[in-house]
């Protein structure tokens, strides 16, 4: 009896697990899977014309563009990671998806979305050292510095990944093996496990204190210093400048950690499975197509850049 159980978990710990995909069974999912294919896309075009601007224009050689160029290539991988596997199941109309292939997304994932949020924090950080403190920006965000920086942004995004990718895929998933998701996300697979995870989920939960709360508090105490300074310039053209610096990064901000806090930080109870996944659409897919556009549009050196090269 002992052995057949065994056997039985084996064989479903090693089974293909089922992503329902973004629309469902949807009678306009072809129309809807166009347009997210129009969005990656836009996403590639986008964050790859950013990266190559700020690499070749000597203009943008500067801590701050240096910073989005990260953010422009963890946006890259992001997006790459969860969109091309949700539209070829969408065009073979094969859903499943391997243990190992899922927790390889998941670390790629996990990996990402925790460097992403200690990168906007350091940006913060930077944009503080360039308003409130300009007489010591160039010792305080110098080369060495900012690849230090960016260094332990992909260190603690990998910690991250590392840590809660092999726990999760290690429990027994003895329920329906469909994910209620596009892509392999913890929240998601947990919901399928038999396993006792209330341990698992209170280190989730610190973790996700750790990758959003602090750099969210890093971020505020940035901003009140800008804010508290900005308050003190009698200058208008100050005032402009100033708001013109901070506003493309606070949007992204906003942006990212709102959808976050919300997925990860929020009891179940508060929201849907529909719900969750129009947020993890808007993380995943949209926030990387509004970035670039976000840090052209509103940035008039790399629009300047963009019009000599062209």
């Amino acid at each position: 009896m002992y052995s057949w159980y065994q056997n039985s978990q084996n064989q479903t710990s090693n089974a293909d697990f089922i992503l329902v995909g973004l629309f469902g069974e949807t009678r306009h999912s072809i129309l809807l899977y166009t347009v997210v294919f129009i969005f990656f896309l836009m996403a590639l075009a986008g964050n790859t014309l950013l990266l190559i601007l700020i690499h070749v224009e000597p203009r943008l050689h500067t801590p701050m563009y240096f910073f989005i160029s990260q953010l422009s290539l963890m946006d890259l991988m992001y997006i790459s990671v969860t969109v091309p596997k949700m539209l070829m199941s969408q065009v073979t109309g094969d859903q499943t998806i391997s243990p190992s292939g899922c927790g390889i997304q998941m670390f790629f994932y996990l990996t990402l979305a925790g460097a992403e949020s200690f990168l906007l924090s350091a940006m913060a950080y930077d944009r503080y050292a360039a308003i409130c403190r300009p007489l010591h920006y160039p010792l305080l965000m110098n080369q060495r510095v900012c690849e230090c920086l960016v260094s332990g942004c992909w260190f603690l995004g990998m910690v991250d990944g590392l840590l809660l990718t092999p726990i999760t895929m290690s429990f027994a998933f003895c329920h329906s093996r469909k994910v209620l998701s596009f892509f392999c996300e913890v929240p998601a697979l947990l919901k399928l496990s038999c396993s006792d995870i209330s341990l698992y989920k209170m280190l989730m939960y610190l973790c996700c204190v750790l990758m959003l709360l602090i750099p969210t508090m890093v971020i505020s105490s940035s901003y009140v210093l800008i804010l508290h300074l900005i308050h003190r310039i009698n200058s208008t053209k100050g005032h402009r400048k100033a708001f013109a610096t901070c506003s493309s990064h606070m949007i992204v901000v906003l942006l990212f950690f709102g959808a976050g806090i919300y997925t990860y930080m929020l009891p179940g109870s508060y929201h849907t499975v529909e719900q969750d996944m129009i947020v993890s659409a808007f993380y995943t897919i949209i926030t990387p197509v509004l970035n670039p556009v976000i840090y052209s549009l509103h940035n008039k050196d790399v629009t300047g850049a963009l019009r000599s090269r062209m």
